[in-house]
């Protein structure tokens, strides 16, 4: 998940973000942001994020600025000292509003309120995309991987692949029948390539196919072990913030 930070206090914005990282490890902090103008240039010129997080009142101006200037295509976390614009945070695309200074209980209910979110329309939309999908049109997602090994090269459909798992900085590909590849590209990478009605990012280190799941139990402080097969050399474990939309993935 990608996400940008509007706070003109530095010291508030990297407290800020120091909480985000510790609770969701695997977001992106593209951009910390600093005032009104350098926003609205940002959101101009470079690819959106999937959350903000912004101040209200900013140095050359109140936040709500932006949204007159330009249209801004997500959902905003807003975190502010004062609680008289409550209103107006809601109706710009506000998801939350967070009374400074921010405790984590509250970011982390914060995010749960976005997953929550995201789960929905995410199903909606493809629910939407699946009975729409024009007769013979084929899906997007990778087929198959091919792989080389020496000098030869190996296709590999992805109906065979168990996992792909992070180990030593290099990205390995295991196969149903235990075989392993080592392909050239990142976990994040393979993640947008693949069907993600079939495959799982569990953590930093696993992408699984649904198929190589065998079981998962509690493994305390709400996170969940997931036995793997074939089994591999460490332990596969799902965040407990992440628990949850694993759960329902796999209950579809």
């Amino acid at each position: 998940m990608k996400i940008w930070i509007i706070e003109d206090e530095k010291p508030a914005a990297a407290r800020l973000a120091g909480m985000i990282r510790e609770i969701e490890p695997r977001v992106e902090i593209d951009a910390v942001l600093h005032s009104v103008d350098a926003s609205i240039r940002q959101l101009r010129e470079h690819p959106h994020p999937e959350l903000l997080f912004m101040d209200i009142e900013l140095t050359d101006g109140l936040s709500f600025e932006i949204f007159s200037q330009i249209p801004v295509p997500c959902p905003v976390i807003f975190t502010t000292a004062y609680d008289d614009y409550w209103q107006q945070a809601f109706a710009n695309h506000g998801l939350d509003y967070l009374l400074k200074p921010v405790k984590k209980d509250q970011l982390e209910q914060a995010f749960q309120k976005y997953r929550t979110f995201q789960r929905h329309f995410l199903g909606r939309l493809t629910q939407f995309f699946h009975s729409h999908k024009p007769a013979g049109t084929e899906t997007p997602f990778r087929k198959r991987m091919l792989i080389k090994r020496g000098n030869e090269y190996v296709p590999v459909p992805v109906e065979d692949i168990a996992y792909f798992m992070a180990e030593q900085k290099l990205v390995c590909l295991v196969t149903r029948e235990g075989k392993k590849y080592v392909v050239d590209q990142s976990i994040s990478d393979l993640e947008k390539e693949l069907d993600p009605e079939h495959f799982f990012r569990l953590n930093r280190k696993f992408l699984s196919h649904r198929q190589a799941i065998q079981r998962i139990k509690a493994w305390g402080k709400g996170k969940l072990q997931v036995e793997l097969e074939p089994k591999p050399a460490e332990d596969a474990s799902v965040s407990q913030e992440m628990a949850a939309k694993f759960k329902d993935w796999l209950n579809t």
